[in-house]
């Protein structure tokens, strides 16, 4: 059974920092590519930030470059999204997701079932 399992997220004031988790299992982790998106209330889920784990090849959304980082952990399976400088507007709820192959796609193949994240201004 695949699942992704994120936490790390809650409350944070704007200017701080906090670090997303997500444990993946039942697929080979090396073929996949694992990335962030966030939905906000009222607004359409955008792609955050995704990492491949065959070319470690990244993407960041023009929104948090520059404030996030991806890494892959393949001892854990685990994929962490860092983020810094935390502004009101990420205030979202964060999800995981995995697809195969070496790029992020809007119909990702995997979900997890999402963590909030609050930034108070």
């Amino acid at each position: 059974e695949v699942q992704l399992v994120e936490s790390g997220g809650g409350l944070v004031q704007a200017g701080g920092s906090l670090r997303l988790s997500c444990a993946a299992s039942g697929f080979t982790f090396a073929d996949y590519a694992i990335g962030w998106f966030r939905q906000a209330p009222g607004k359409e889920r955008e792609r955050v930030s995704c990492i491949s784990n065959s070319d470690f090849s990244t993407y960041y959304a023009d929104s948090v470059k520059g404030r996030a980082t991806i890494s892959s952990y393949y001892e854990q399976n685990t994929v962490c999204l860092q983020m810094n400088s935390l502004k009101f507007e990420d205030t979202a709820v964060y999800y995981c997701a995995a697809t195969y192959g070496t790029s992020c796609k809007k119909n990702m193949d995997y979900w997890g079932k999402g963590i909030v994240v609050t930034v108070s201004s």
